[in-house]
């Protein structure tokens, strides 16, 4: 039978562990930095959008709640809020969100492009000139997580600073910018989810997290291993 040489094994293994290993190291460090370098705020774009002017409403002069529940049954949620300045229930069912008048209590219809376009500029921070406007029925891969359809509005600048609007009620659903995506594609080879980009604890990850555990401990054996070591006197 022939004998193990065994720090010729581990010396093999832990060469093409690190082989396999490094390259992913490397870019956990570098795709690491980008995350913690970059404040969370700003790659959620909260610098797009500014917060609602709050201003009281006049309850004597608008249709209350129980009626516009009594009218649409199958509400779920009623929320009394503007759009564009005027008051408006926001209703929300099993089918989805709606808005009804808040002064006469007629159901809205969704709104058009130019609508949405003065919805877009009244809450963006930056240059109101915008590049490009579509009403999405299948989300892209940046919003993937949210339901369509969707405005996509892309204002000017070099960010590509875009904002998502809700076609039936003008509400903001979400923004985002170029820092962003760098930040979810960092994201993606972070976590070695290459489809989906929210998996943590998918095969792949797994398997590269504990090949370097096996090369950290087969390199901590050699060089132990390494250190020479007294010959014992012969007798």
């Amino acid at each position: 039978m022939t004998n193990i040489r065994w720090p010729l094994v581990i010396r093999r293994t832990h060469k093409w562990l690190a082989l396999f290993v490094g390259i992913q190291v490397v870019l956990w460090t570098l795709t690491g930095f980008y995350m913690v370098t970059v404040h969370i705020d700003y790659i959620h774009g909260d610098h797009l959008v500014r917060a609602p002017a709050v201003s009281p409403f006049e309850l004597d002069q608008l249709i209350e709640a129980p009626r516009v529940v009594a009218t649409h049954p199958h509400a779920e949620e009623v929320k009394l809020q503007r759009l564009l300045g005027q008051p408006v229930w926001r209703v929300r069912s099993a089918d989805g969100a709606f808005l009804v008048d808040a002064a006469t209590g007629k159901k809205l219809p969704p709104l058009t492009e130019e609508r949405v376009h003065q919805v877009a500029r009244r809450i963006y921070t930056g240059d109101p000139t915008i590049v490009s406007s579509r009403l999405l029925t299948e989300a892209p891969m940046e919003m993937q997580t949210a339901k369509p359809p969707f405005w996509q509005i892309e204002f000017k600048g070099w960010n590509r600073p875009t904002l998502y609007i809700s076609p039936a009620t003008g509400e903001l659903i979400s923004r985002r910018h170029n820092l962003w995506r760098v930040f979810d594609f960092a994201w993606m080879i972070h976590i070695m989810d290459y489809e989906n980009r929210t998996d943590v604890n998918n095969p792949l990850l797994r398997v590269a997290t504990w090949s370097a555990v096996f090369m950290a401990i087969s390199g901590a054996w050699l060089l132990l291993w390494s250190f020479p070591r007294r010959k014992r006197k012969k007798a």
